[in-house]
């Protein structure tokens, strides 16, 4: 019988390793610069962005009150919603049969900036930024629960499984930086007196069908910011470097052996924990930034864990060239209680928000950092609870919402699409999740058309099968 410690020790040995390869070190070169460079589409239409970042408010906030201003509402006060407006369209469960009564917002609008672009009064910071926000208030989804629909926003489809954003843009455009992932996501810890606060899964930032290098890494809230980050004790990085060197080359004997291309994945993911080790402590260690810097993002920043650091650190990423970040904020999802818990949510959000904005500014690097704020859908203008002046809660909406897009070849200053006067429907210039998922991928170079990767008889795209449209109009 064959001793199975001299089969171990052949494996180790380098020299049989790259004999037994063909290519030897040619090979592995190859295989890093294609790592590196993409493996589906380079960019095939002019970039003006390198990077994204990605605020995501998961539970939906209300553009109602925040960045839909229709000020004619107030007249209508607990009045009933048209029927020639709500058109017999779909509501959920926790509205249907009841009284459709108009909630006007509590909350006064301004103009702000140059361009005079009508802003919430929750939102003061951000307001300072208006002249570089393109608002957009023609989203529309199809989605009406929370589930579908943030993966429908994350992924392009309400069904589980498929790529995330991110992971396309990995797989499609490859690395800027060999010392961090390509996507990292971070969700935050949020205002202690929301309600309806809905989990967040794993498969929103995961790689789905594609390669599973192109996963996203989620930065935790406490401890370690990258799960087993640490060495265990007595274990150093050189030996940690010799463990894994001798790891690869069973590895890659392996992979040659059988072809699978999940063994490639492991090694790179070891070779980029590795490297992580010396990057993400540095990354995530902000003793030297400025006081004055520190100051503009707001007292939270010191916490780990919480949206004003993550901002900060989605900045420290951007100078680093993380190709795509996605910070998760959590708790705007507000059937009842409406106008405490957004001053609540507002506060969490519009000063650090408003720094990240005019920090990237300051660096020179907005001008390729794409930042998309958005939720998954809407909220109804009609009210929930007992409805009053001053307290009102509004159920979900996805047949028209606003967001916000900045920097990376965005036109600011500007509104997009238009609503009816109930801001129930879109009356100009849809934009579908699909349309927003297109017009990323163009800004960073890529026709949305050519990011495929062949699953299940097709040829899968972020955009899907259907017609998908970039919005030119908002691009500079």
């Amino acid at each position: 019988m064959t001793d199975p410690l001299s089969n171990i020790s052949n494996l180790q040995s380098r020299r049989s390793f790259l004999l037994n390869t063909g290519m030897g070190l040619g090979a592995s070169a190859l295989a890093s610069l294609i790592s590196s460079r993409g493996l589906a589409a380079q960019p095939n239409v002019q970039a003006k962005a390198k990077r994204v970042i990605f605020l995501f408010m998961a539970g939906a906030p209300s553009q109602v009150d925040l960045f839909d201003y229709k000020p004619d509402l107030q007249k209508l006060f607990k009045t009933e919603l048209p029927k020639s407006v709500s058109n017999g369209q779909r509501v959920t469960a926790m509205t249907r049969g009841k009284e459709q009564l108009i909630a006007p917002t509590m909350f006064n609008f301004s103009q702000q900036g140059k361009s005079g672009v009508w802003m919430s009064e929750l939102l003061p910071h951000l307001s300072a930024s208006a002249d570089d926000l393109c608002l957009v208030h023609s989203f529309i989804t199809k989605s009406i629960n929370h589930d579908p629909g943030k993966t429908s926003f994350c992924t392009g489809t309400e069904i589980p499984g498929k790529p995330s954003m991110g992971s396309w843009l990995s797989y499609g455009l490859g690395s800027l930086n060999k010392e961090l992932p390509d996507f990292v996501v971070m969700p935050s810890a949020f205002w202690s007196g929301k309600v309806n606060v809905q989990a967040l899964y794993a498969r929103l930032w995961g790689s789905g069908f594609l390669p599973s290098k192109h996963q996203g890494a989620s930065f935790q809230t406490t401890g370690d910011p990258v799960l087993f980050l640490s060495n265990p004790k007595g274990i150093d990085r050189n030996v940690r470097r010799r463990m894994l060197d001798s790891l690869a080359e069973v590895n890659a004997k392996h992979y040659l052996e059988i072809g699978d291309p999940e063994i490639q994945t492991t090694i790179a993911q070891q070779e980029m924990a590795f490297r992580m080790q010396a990057s993400v402590p540095e990354l995530t260690d902000i003793s030297m930034e400025p006081k004055e810097v520190l100051d503009m993002y707001g007292p939270e920043v010191s916490k780990p864990g919480s949206y004003a650091r993550n901002c900060l650190l989605a900045r420290r990423m951007a100078e680093r060239n993380v190709r795509f970040v996605q910070l998760f904020h959590r708790g705007w999802d507000h059937h009842t209680r409406l106008p405490e818990n957004l001053r609540g949510q507002c506060q969490d959000v519009d000063q650090p928000t408003a720094a990240l904005l005019k920090d990237l500014k300051m660096r020179g690097l907005l001008d390729d950092t794409l930042v998309v704020f958005a939720g998954e859908f809407g909220r109804t203008v009609y009210g929930q609870g007992n409805i009053t002046r001053d307290n009102y809660g509004r159920d979900h909406h996805p047949r028209c919402f606003s967001g916000w897009l900045a920097g990376g070849g965005i036109k600011g200053g500007i509104h997009y699409g238009k609503t009816d006067d109930f801001s129930y429907n879109v009356v100009e210039d849809p934009v579908n999740v699909r349309d927003l998922h297109a017009t990323m991928l163009h800004l960073l170079g890529v026709d949305h058309r050519k990011l495929t990767f062949p699953y299940q008889g097709l040829d899968q795209k972020l955009t899907g099968v259907e017609d998908a449209r970039v919005v030119k109009e908002i691009i500079a």
